[in-house]
């Protein structure tokens, strides 16, 4: 039997079926974007940013990182302090099953990042063995500085000043410490911050 008999027979039992199934469907609607506005409150303003990703330039979003002591540096593959790249690998090793992330955001601000994305994707890996997230060339100083180094230089007073700058972002996103370039990954008062957020709830 087709909906138009269906309604024939029973048009005022149809209506009632029709509107209570409306009725179901917007008394659900609020429930399933709460799990969506929870995770957006718990993602903290900082890491609100989404960037491409340097090995596909597919969008990642920085929510994934909530929740984790973030290590953020700008990165650059003809600079004295390049080599920084080995030991911030090991640091991501060492640390990352206690809830620490390396993001490396390689930058020409200081005119010593001039390959394409593909190219130093291919330097930090072939080169350094680089596995911690990285993402596509970027500004991260001045007007141009992405969103995130823009809120980071805000928190601090600090921006980068050269290549491997580093801040260390708090678990909740809210407290951030800026390393400048000379600052080894394997610097003692680095390590001493890096343990003290990871030995914070």
């Amino acid at each position: 039997m087709n909906p138009a008999s269906l309604f024939s027979l029973f048009p005022h039992g149809l209506a009632v079926l029709l509107l209570g199934s409306t009725l179901l469907a917007s008394a659900q609607s609020p429930s399933q974007a709460a799990p969506a506005a929870r995770s957006a409150a718990a993602c903290p303003s900082l890491l609100q940013h989404s960037f491409l990703r340097l090995q596909d330039e597919k969008p990642q979003s920085l929510c994934q990182y909530a929740g984790k002591v973030v290590v953020v540096v700008n990165t650059a593959s003809f600079c004295g302090f390049t080599p920084q790249y080995e030991g911030l690998e090991a640091l991501h090793a060492r640390f990352k099953d206690r809830g620490l992330v390396v993001l490396g955001f390689p930058s020409n601000d200081f005119s010593q990042e001039t390959g394409s994305n593909k190219e130093i994707a291919d330097f930090c890996e072939n080169t350094f063995g680089v596995k911690f997230p990285m993402f596509a060339k970027s500004s991260v100083t001045g007007q141009a500085a992405n969103p995130l180094f823009k809120q980071l230089a805000a928190k601090t007073g600090t921006p980068p000043r050269w290549n491997f700058y580093k801040y260390v972002v708090a678990r909740d996103g809210q407290g951030v410490v800026s390393f400048n370039s000379l600052t080894t990954p394997k610097d003692p008062k680095f390590l001493k911050e890096i343990q003290k957020q990871l030995a914070a709830p």
